[in-house]
């Protein structure tokens, strides 16, 4: 081989190894970018059971017939979807004198609302603002089927939980974020990879990377010619609900739902959350410490549950005071507490992602009910 040809050779394997590097981190085997005809090809061609619920296209047939709970269209999306609301027990009419901030500067929260006159706790589901996060949509559709029949869609009956929401009045918002949901195309991450969840959670920048946390949240709304595919954290406007502007919303969803909590007051509220890892109640930021507490004794009740049915489930948070150079944030979760008072926090379930909290779909939709279980139980407790 003469020189010329070995140095022709020489830059063609330095540029396919740079073309690789760029491509894959191998001290991770994380891909650092992927278009969304390399995301497209990379769902799986497999059907999925009629349990499992990963797009909004098919709740208004699903919720036409209720016969037991009530449906409400609480608002419409930039993508012109609804925002529903399923409800069970009637609402119970208490003194309410003034709103919860007023109240609290009045050293009486129960100016707000009266709850501890009502006979049945008050609950309030919160389906996935994260619209690929569908762990959630999946759990609340199957508590609709359930408040209606005694049974889920797998046919597995659910009378026990079915007679504990007989006991409260339930709010149900199966999806927080339905245009964020319209746009995740598998419909459930369970056996994909991280790089999956990566690009439909948070979406590409112009040059195919993934916008990757936390630099998805240093631009918002996520809109721009630096966006190349808008990932499901984001509605149709690039409102990521989680963290709008909660004094002045900027999108219709959480708008929609702190009107909800300050006119029914709810005694505890979830917001349905996913990750990679184990199920986790994860701590309430901004909020009292009391109310740290009870989300924590909340979450070990909810555990022991997940325990006895060998199920996964994660570590129980300290309660602690804000403080720190970054701070956590004042997000959804917490606005919910500073409307209404509720013992409010966020619940992230597995996705089943592959190489970490491995878990089958069924075994999903025994985590969601178990959570909805544990909070019945938790709540009703207290009016005993």
């Amino acid at each position: 081989m003469d020189k010329q040809t070995l140095k022709i050779v020489i830059i063609l394997i330095s540029i396919v190894l740079s073309t690789g590097f760029a491509q894959t981190d191998k001290a991770t085997n994380r891909v650092d970018h992927m278009t969304y005809a390399q995301a497209k090809a990379r769902i799986p061609d497999h059907p999925l059971p009629d349990f499992w619920i990963g797009d909004v296209k098919g709740l208004a047939s699903r919720f036409e017939h209720l016969e037991q709970g009530r449906l409400t269209v609480l608002a419409t999306t930039p993508g012109g979807r609804p925002i529903y609301m399923v409800t069970y027990g009637d609402r119970e009419t208490v003194a309410h004198k003034a709103n919860f901030n007023s109240a609290i500067g009045g050293q009486d929260p129960a100016a707000y609302m009266d709850k501890a006159a009502r006979k049945k706790p008050v609950i309030l589901f919160l389906g996935p603002v994260h619209g690929h996060e569908v762990e959630g949509l999946t759990g609340l559709v199957n508590l609709v089927q359930i408040m209606e029949t005694g049974k889920d869609l797998r046919g597995k009956s659910q009378e026990k939980l079915r007679q504990l929401g007989g006991q409260c009045r339930l709010l149900i918002l199966p999806a927080g974020n339905p245009d964020g949901t319209a746009r995740f195309e598998p419909r459930s991450l369970t056996g994909m990879g991280d790089d999956d969840l990566r690009f439909w959670g948070q979406g590409t920048w112009t040059d195919d990377t993934f916008c990757d946390w936390p630099q998805c949240k240093r631009q918002h709304p996520m809109v721009g010619d630096n966006v190349r595919f808008l990932g499901c954290y984001f509605n149709d406007r690039g409102i990521n609900p989680m963290h709008d502007e909660f004094f002045a919303p900027m999108g219709p969803e959480s708008a929609a739902l702190l009107k909800v909590a300050r006119e029914e007051g709810p005694d505890l509220a979830v917001s349905l959350h996913s990750h990679e890892s184990k199920p986790a109640a994860l701590r309430p930021a901004y909020v009292t410490t009391e109310i740290q507490q009870d989300i924590r004794s909340l979450a070990k009740e909810c555990y022991a549950l997940l325990s006895e049915r060998q199920l996964p489930f994660g570590g129980l948070f300290e309660v602690r005071p804000e403080g720190g150079k970054n701070p956590d944030s004042f997000n959804l979760t917490s606005a919910l507490y500073h409307v209404c008072g509720a013992g409010s926090f966020t619940f992230e379930c597995p996705h089943g992602i592959r190489g970490n909290c491995e878990v089958t779909l069924d075994q999903i939709l025994d985590i969601q009910l178990s959570l909805y279980e544990a909070m019945l139980q938790h709540e009703i407790g207290k009016k005993h």
